[in-house]
């Protein structure tokens, strides 16, 4: 059996109702977050008879945090490395969305429990629960949420854990306002990638951060880190493969007449991608699974769809 491990953060997420709207204050709740968001996508596509798939985060011991459990059990997700802190809390964020349509997130997660995920004696009880793992999976926004020694100590678990047979994927997911400056994040996703073997950012990060001109200028950079197997997706247009010594292929997509929701778009393209190939499909094969994932994703309100 496949064993896999997403690392992340997953918060308390509330929605404001349309009668919100005029000031009434309703809201709807439920949790989100982007490598939650692939975990579930990966164990769905890959069943619970072919992989164990672990979600690795850190919650307090409120009611909240037990519910997000019990949900991402019923998900068919393992919990046994999520950390509980006495007195901690998740983060949260609100959606608000204008007349048009539009979407825009307020958060309070400067005291969730997740960035503390790293703290002092932690690395070593995760690398020996990751010990032997087959795949783990980790974003920008993993390293965005921890201070600057907690990063060294996620870097340094990576470290291990490739040495010891894992592979590591990473999505960018470039999220400036986690960031101290546009420098601090390009400092930690360089590192990042210099560990990973697959990478799987989308442009309009890389336009973001590293002023990339074209995907094949991401996928020659991320090559120059030593990432062997490169997927660069680029929202509605076909992605770009790139695998060493290999020429490049783009990967055409489904067209969605009228997309609902873009939320998980790229979270549940990666679930699927990397179900694809760890069950052995080519990269091409395993994008067009990719795909199909993400459009049905976005014609369906919200991150997760039905099952």
């Amino acid at each position: 059996m496949l064993r896999i491990a997403s690392i992340g953060e997953c918060m308390i997420e509330l929605s404001e109702t349309a009668e919100a709207a005029g000031g009434s204050g309703g809201m709807t709740r439920t949790f989100g977050g982007d490598t939650l968001n692939t975990a579930i996508y990966l164990a769905r596509s890959l069943g619970a008879a072919e992989a164990a798939v672990h979600y690795v985060t850190a919650l307090g011991d409120d009611p909240f945090s037990a519910e997000m459990l019990a949900a991402w059990q019923r998900e068919g997700l393992d919990t046994g490395q999520v950390l509980r802190l006495p007195g901690k809390l998740p983060g949260l964020y609100i959606i608000r969305t204008d007349a048009a349509g539009e979407r825009t997130f307020h958060y309070w997660r400067s005291a969730a429990a997740a960035r503390e995920l790293l703290g002092d004696g932690r690395p070593e009880a995760l690398a020996a629960g990751l010990k032997g793992f087959d795949l783990i999976y980790l974003s920008g926004i993993t390293l965005g949420i921890l201070d600057a020694e907690s990063r060294k100590r996620l870097f340094a678990l990576l470290a291990e854990l490739k040495r010891g047979g894992s592979r590591i994927a990473f999505d960018t997911n470039y999220r400036p306002r986690l960031w101290r400056d546009r420098a601090e994040a390009q400092e930690a996703v360089t590192r990042a990638l210099q560990l990973a073997d697959l990478a799987l950012p989308t442009f309009d990060d890389e336009v973001a951060l590293f002023a990339d001109r074209a995907p094949e200028a991401t996928a020659a950079r991320l090559h120059a880190l030593g990432v062997e197997e490169v997927v660069v997706k680029c929202g509605a247009e076909p992605c770009l493969i790139s695998q060493g010594g290999r020429p490049p292929a783009r990967v055409a997509g489904e067209t969605v007449a009228r997309p609902v929701d873009t939320t998980a778009a790229g979270d549940s393209f990666n679930g699927a991608y990397l179900a694809a190939r760890l069950a052995g499909a080519e990269a091409t094969t395993a994008a067009r699974a990719g795909h199909r994932l993400a459009a049905r994703v976005i014609a369906t309100k919200g991150a997760i769809i039905p099952a």
